[in-house]
């Protein structure tokens, strides 16, 4: 049977498609944004089994809930806009995520552990963010998932963070106020729900922590760490109260988790609150020591090559190799070297202003002899991105000539200070940009000048993780994130663009610019 609400267009601007799913309180349904020209949008409608004053008001609840944490953290579902048809049914619209859930991104087998390290602690920051609260008529207000469970956490594909995990339907989520009616029926997943939630006692944010328990349990091993007799309430109330979870080390195919890890889950999945962690940045600080062994790292590595696998370098059309004489290039071979810049093999980005307008210019100082032997070079440019710890990008050029191999160019651009995040944006604005070189042994003028275009789709990601960038919390410093790109461009990237660079040389000639075309 065709669903009536097919076709159906709401607030003349979002055109329903198609079913996505079905939430706690309603179904959500796949739609296109007219207004943005056919952008895909996800709205969820309240069930009309729903329909009563209290439900609406919950309904409202978790729409607006949605909408501020989507504010502060990347990872819970971000709400855009709410509404009410003709018929009275409230819906509200979110973002589009295409992915999976965690169910079956844990089937057929469990998740290894540095895959694992990278989703938990992204399931932890958006908890965290709903922990921390939100602003309600001047006051912060803790929230409480009560649902956390495998398939209300999706984990998508993203260019600039690679897998990228989401927080889902806040249907049940309970809002610290005092004023607020409670409840002291049971709402949850048995399976996945805290000893007090099954008594229908009041909740903290440590039954979240016992349901995250599960939750990481259930990743590393594909098991629950309690099963009841019966899969009834009964049972598993039986289950939560008296059952001790197995131990990680006596299961098959657990053997290589680490100790640390198991303890910190064993701690989680303890029937007394008072003896889970308290909080989950004590989760975040537990997994801090394993996720710079296993985690992050992972995460770059496997971003840049899946990115490598899927976006072969492919030569753009070769511009001539004789210097032009645009007014643009006269201004840059003006240019003279900093005094506050040390006379050393160094580069660095830099804004020429001139008649109202900016021209983006990379600057580097290399000795004469390889200034000219360079000047005929291939030329290739990228950009990789992370958003943790520490918002941060690495724009690289390189220069490549056959058997003199390649001289790699790279610089960071730090995506939470305004004055690199405007030059991001202009590089995406203008999509190119001049390399000016200048020797070591004559340094203060500009000795040749070389322009490198931008590939379009990598203009429109850099604007994307500029906004990105705004938003995203640092969780670490700086110097960790330049750190960890710099690791990712010496261990793997040089290596994958230099077999592509090779494989081009070998059917052209030199000369030109390379770039990744998405």
């Amino acid at each position: 049977m065709t669903d009536s609400n097919f076709g159906r267009q709401l607030a003349k601007r979002y055109k329903i498609m198609d079913t996505i799913g079905q939430g706690s309180m309603g179904r959500v349904y796949l739609a296109e944004d007219l207004l943005l020209g056919g952008v895909p949008v996800a709205v969820k409608f309240l069930s009309h089994a729903l329909l009563n004053q209290k439900m609406r008001e919950r309904f409202l609840r978790e729409a607006m809930t949605c909408a501020l944490l989507g504010q502060k953290s990347i990872h819970v579902v971000r709400v855009t806009d709410y509404g009410v048809t003709e018929d009275e049914t409230p819906f509200y619209v979110m973002e589009y995520l295409e992915g999976e859930s965690l169910g079956r991104a844990i089937q057929p087998q469990p998740l290894p552990v540095p895959r694992f390290l990278g989703l938990v602690r992204q399931i932890c920051l958006g908890l965290q963010a709903a922990h921390n609260g939100i602003v309600l008529k001047n006051k912060v207000v803790p929230i409480i998932h009560r649902d956390i469970k495998p398939s209300n956490i999706l984990v998508t594909l993203d260019p600039t963070l690679g897998e990228l995990v989401k927080l889902l339907d806040f249907g049940i989520a309970k809002l610290m106020q005092s004023e607020l009616d409670q409840t002291s029926s049971f709402m949850g997943t048995l399976a996945y729900a805290s000893p007090e939630q099954m008594e229908g006692r009041e909740l903290d944010i440590r039954s979240d922590i016992y349901s995250l328990g599960v939750v990481m349990y259930q990743m590393l091993s594909g098991y629950l760490p309690v099963r009841p007799e019966t899969n009834t309430f009964g049972g598993w109330y039986k289950a939560h109260h008296e059952y001790p979870p197995l131990p990680l080390s006596k299961l098959d195919n657990t053997e290589n988790v680490p100790k640390l890890l198991e303890d910190l889950i064993q701690s989680c999945l303890q029937k007394a609150r008072e003896a889970r962690p308290q909080t989950v940045g004590q989760i975040i600080d537990e997994l801090k020591p394993l996720d710079s062994r296993f985690g992050t790292g992972f995460q770059v590595s496997q971003r840049i090559s899946t990115t490598l696998s899927k976006l072969p370098l492919t030569k753009r059309a070769r511009p001539s190799e004789v210097t032009t004489d645009s007014a643009e290039d006269r201004l840059c071979r003006l240019q003279l070297w900093p005094q506050n810049k040390p006379i050393a093999e160094i580069v660095f980005p830099h804004i020429i202003t001139a008649s109202h307008e900016k021209l983006l210019t990379l600057w580097v100082m290399l000795p004469k002899a390889q200034i000219q032997q360079r000047a005929t070079n291939t030329r290739y440019n990228n950009f990789i991105c992370t958003m943790s710890p520490h918002p941060m990008i690495l724009w690289l050029t390189a220069l490549y000539g056959g058997a003199m191999g390649a001289r790699w160019l790279p610089c960071y651009l730090d995506l939470k200070q305004q004055q690199q995040q405007q030059l991001t944006w202009q590089l995406a604005e203008a999509g190119s940009y001049r390399l000016l070189f200048f020797a070591k042994e004559s340094p203060h003028g500009c000795e040749l000048v070389r322009q490198l275009n931008i590939a379009p789709a990598q203009r429109k990601l850099l604007k994307e993780w500029v906004t990105l960038g705004r938003t995203t919390p640092s969780v670490g410093p700086a110097q960790a994130s330049k750190d960890l790109l710099k690791r990712e461009l010496n261990q793997n990237l040089k290596t994958k663009i230099l077999m592509n660079f090779e494989s081009m040389y070998s059917e052209s000639h030199p000369g030109g610019d390379l770039s990744l075309e998405f």
